[in-house]
């Protein structure tokens, strides 16, 4: 009996030193490898892939990518696409009411963030899109020569921003229902190097397309390759409403960009 006894607690002892030994060790902090791999992983099956990449410290990058159908080594476009400000934390997946039907003769990839609050301009949301972007240009089949941003509301203002500031990425900007002060703080008038696509509601109650109008001549007067088109009757809240719209500047991407 004191043999079994004994042994049985030789047993229990050996068992927990197995059971202590056996837990895993507490992850270590993230790294730019972890990330990269994470993003490397993404599904680019023809469709729509809803992503949340984990980041630093415990912060996450949400965005949405629709892959096009494509052939084996082909490499498509990619389209940049911005919501506007809201305080839905699901924006970045509203892409059926204009960008999908709008953009959907280009074939392309389109990868929509989410921006906390959709204010574009703030440092965070500007090192979520350039981080983004990095990535979708160093892992995915893309197309470097066919890269452009649109944007509606405040995503349009940051199509203009994000226009100006990387021009050496991106080919057109097409910003929607927008209001950006081409003014230098000098008085001096920004000129853009790449070619623009403007559409705005010719009723637009938020941004009046007088202004919009304003700010096109004298950019367009500074040099900026310009193509301005008001949508007649239509307000600022009726962005499903521009779908013919972006329709028309994605044949001008394709015919005139990147012909």
């Amino acid at each position: 009996m004191k043999l079994v006894s004994r042994f049985l607690v030789l047993l229990f002892g050996i068992c927990i030193v197995f059971a202590c030994s056996s837990e895993e060790e507490p992850a270590g902090p993230r790294t730019i490898e972890d990330i990269e791999a994470d993003f490397d992983a993404i599904d680019l099956s023809p469709g729509i892939e809803d992503v949340s990449l984990e980041m630093f410290n415990g912060e996450f990058y949400n965005f949405r990518v629709i892959s096009p159908e494509r052939n084996p080594g082909e490499r498509r476009p990619l389209i940049l696409a911005l919501h506007g400000a809201t305080t839905s934390t699901e924006a970045h997946k509203n892409t059926a009411c204009y960008v999908e039907p709008g953009l959907e003769s280009l074939d392309a990839f389109i990868l929509s963030p989410f921006g906390e609050g959709g204010l574009w301009f703030s440092d965070d949301n500007q090192q979520l899109v350039g981080d983004l972007m990095f990535f979708a240009q160093k892992y995915w089949p893309v197309d470097p020569s066919r890269i452009a941003v649109t944007g509606y509301s405040n995503g349009g203002n940051a199509s203009w921003l994000f226009g100006y500031f990387q021009s050496n990425t991106l080919s057109a900007a097409i910003p929607m229902a927008s209001s950006y002060d081409v003014y230098e703080e000098n008085g001096t008038v920004r000129s853009w190097d790449i070619p623009l696509y403007v559409i705005h509601g010719e009723n637009d109650e938020l941004f009046p397309v007088e202004q919009t109008q304003e700010w096109i001549d004298a950019t367009a007067a500074a040099g900026s390759d310009v193509t301005f088109v008001i949508a007649p009757g239509l307000g600022h809240y009726e962005p499903c409403s521009y779908v013919p719209y972006l329709q028309d500047a994605a044949s001008w991407l394709e015919n005139e960009v990147w012909q």
